[in-house]
Parts: C-alpha cells; structure tokens; sequence
C-alpha cells in the first residue's frame, strides 16, 4: 500500500484535476490525503451562498468521501481571488512566505511517510495565482522532506482548450460567470509525462464534482457544464487526467 499526498488550492480542484487518479489510488487500497491550502472563499457563486468559505469545506469533505479519500487538511489560508479581481482578505495564500508553506507541507509528508505527492504544473493551470503558488510550495515541500515522495504535477493538455478559448473569445462578454484565461495555459503534449486512464472512475469522479454544488451557480461555470455532459462526451473530456513528473 504506498500513500498519496494531494495538495490543492480550493475545495473542488482536488475533483476537476485529480479526482480519477484519486479515486484510482484509493480503490487499490492506497492511502489518500488531500492538503487543501484555502477555503475558497474569492470564487463565484450564486448570492445565496451568503457565507462560500463554509459552504465550500462542507462540501469538500462529502467530494472527499465520494472519491475515498482518508484524511483531509486544511492549511487555513484565505483565498487569494484571481490576479484582475484579488481578494482584500488578510492571511491570503498567495502572501504566504512559500518557504514556510512547504514547511508545513513536508511535516505532512513526513508524518504520513508520503510515496507521491501532487502539485501543479509551472503555470497553475490557467494563472491562478493560488494555483501558481501550490506549484512553488509544492516542489520546496518535496526537497524539504526527509524521504523525498514522487512529485506528479497535475496538467491538462492545452491544445483543445486553446481552441476552444479562441472560438469564444468573441462571445465572452454574453456570458455570465465566464473569465476567459490567455492561451499560455497549462501544458503542451511534449510536457506530459503521464496521462491516466480514470474512465473506470468517471462515476466518482463525477459525484465528487457533484458535491461542489456552489460551484455550478452563479452564471456559466466549469462544473455545472461538466456534469451536464452526456456520458459518451463526459468519457471523452474527463476520461484521462494528465502530470508531469518531476525529475
């Protein structure tokens, strides 16, 4: 049994890059920890939601559950928000010396004798700040433990994403919700070193993004599109999650 530490930025990043891979793990008997560094509390969400932070770890935890996660941590750090709409809130994640963030991430790897450690790539994905942050905490964390674990960066392959941004580009400005990133996004198929196939897992997969139920209101969102997919398309978008191993 080898046990993987997952380290995120805000609850349902742990679904939408490594929820298959997740629940892969965990459904061969691997131990699961996800390290989650903010509560969410900067993202979109429908007015209702009149406190996000606490309805977000609420539902991290029911997303932990449905793909067999074992322990979940919260590092406690405030969401940082995009770089064009930055959150004013003290103690962001994206102030945090990443020195002492790794700290507190290589005590966990130490203390769960971690084997794989996930981050994310050099561009966080599509810019986010919080995201780019997890990157740096995430390589100093792994020099920083006293057994070095594996350290799989979760990445998407760009290149229909940078097709589809170009496509609607144009139409950005009538869609509610909707933030469209530049094209410098996530990785290029040379930079992958592993893609995964979770189509097994797709199930969980999608319960676990089901449970982000803030997440798919408040205009056009990512999650609400993805689980409204039909299944032979849900297989074809979700069914592979991408990383680059770190040498």
């Amino acid at each position: 049994m080898a046990t993987v530490v997952s380290f995120h930025a805000h609850p349902d990043d742990e679904s939408l890059l490594t929820g298959g891979y997740l629940a892969a793990r965990a459904a061969v008997g691997d131990r699961i920890v996800l390290v989650v560094a903010t509560d969410g509390g900067a993202g979109l969400a429908s007015p209702d939601f009149h406190d996000l932070g606490d309805a977000r770890v609420g539902e991290l935890d029911d997303a932990a559950r449905c793909l067999g996660i074992t322990r979940v941590v919260r590092l406690g750090y405030a969401d940082s928000g995009m770089a064009r709409s930055p959150s004013a809130r003290g103690g962001r994640f994206i102030d945090a010396e990443p020195e002492h963030a790794a700290r507190r991430l290589a005590a966990i790897l130490d203390e769960e004798r971690a084997d794989v450690l996930t981050g994310y790539d050099a561009r966080g994905g599509y810019g986010h700040p919080d995201h780019i942050q997890v990157h740096r905490v995430a390589r100093l964390a792994q020099a920083r433990a006293h057994r070095r674990p594996q350290l799989l960066e979760a990445t998407r392959d760009r290149t229909m994403l940078v097709r589809a941004i170009r496509l609607m580009r144009p139409l950005a400005g009538l869609l509610p919700g909707i933030t469209l990133p530049d094209t410098d996004i996530y990785a290029a198929p040379s930079e992958i070193t592993q893609r995964v196939d979770v189509r097994p897992f797709l199930p969980a997969k999608r319960a676990a993004l089901a449970a982000h139920a803030s997440q798919a209101t408040g205009g056009v969102r990512t999650i609400g599109v993805l689980l409204r997919l039909p299944r032979w398309l849900a297989r074809r978008l979700l069914g592979v999650e991408c990383f680059i191993e770190v040498p």
